[in-house]
């Protein structure tokens, strides 16, 4: 069975709808939640998610809340943290991982974390048992691959296109699928651009999806209620799932 990430910003619009929601994904075939930690300069994100960082840091997101949110979603489905480094720094790697192992978090996702610098961290993650997720472009050469991918845990995150998040472009990804799988046997999940009408080509072989803007597209939604935005968002994922796994819809 091919995997479903769900990506969803932390706190947006609050810390109670976060929950409900994680909870809602799972319950309609995710098989992780990655909660989007808010930046105000979110370099890997499209204008989607953008818009729900900012409205996040508006409503007053502290890592706090992430924190809070993660101890409920946890107890229930997969959770991982995606952000970017600079508030992680100052807060305190060896305090951050040892935070997320006390609220159940197994894996960070950290976009603009070079490969190299990720090293001077790699004792702590392993003495919380948390993964840094590996990424893995298709520009990438295979040298760099077998580098990144060698010890790489939970997960590889293939970026399926250089650019920025929901961008929707395409790009093919066997050379570099290939090239993967000749280093590890760690699952690859393909992201970037991947939603209802694109995810079943997306999953080729990979191991799973990681869906994230159009997630949050349905969140911005000013026409649509709490309750409403919960249940399209479990379709979306019914949907996706049944997609990369060939079942009926």
């Amino acid at each position: 069975m091919k995997k479903l990430v769900a990506y969803i910003t932390a706190k947006y619009p609050d810390a109670a709808f976060s929950v409900d929601l994680a909870l809602a994904l799972a319950q309609n075939g995710v098989d992780a939640i990655e909660l989007g930690v808010p930046f105000s300069d979110p370099v890997a994100d499209g204008p989607i998610i953008e818009k729900a960082n900012y409205r996040s840091l508006e409503g007053g997101f502290k890592l706090r809340d992430l924190f809070e949110i993660s101890a409920q979603t946890s107890l229930h489905v997969e959770t991982l943290w995606m952000g970017y480094f600079n508030p992680f720094y100052h807060y305190g790697m060896e305090r951050l991982l040892c935070e997320a192992k006390s609220v159940g978090v197994c894996g960070l996702i950290i976009p603009d974390l070079p490969y190299e610098e990720s090293k001077r961290y790699e004792t702590l993650f392993e003495e919380q048992s948390i993964a840094n997720i590996a990424f893995v472009a298709p520009t990438d050469g295979d040298a760099r691959i077998k580098e990144v991918v060698q010890n790489a845990q939970k997960f590889i995150y293939l970026v399926a296109y250089a650019g920025i998040t929901g961008a929707g472009k395409a790009e093919s990804l066997e050379a570099v699928i290939a090239s993967i799988r000749a280093y590890t046997h760690t699952p690859i999940y393909v992201g970037f651009g991947v939603n209802e009408q694109t995810a079943k080509a997306k999953v080729q072989g990979v191991d799973g999806v990681i869906v994230g803007s159009a997630f949050v597209e349905v969140l911005l939604s000013d026409t649509l209620s709490w309750s409403q935005k919960i249940e399209r968002c479990g379709e979306m994922a019914r949907n996706i799932k049944a997609q990369i796994n060939d079942l009926s819809v």
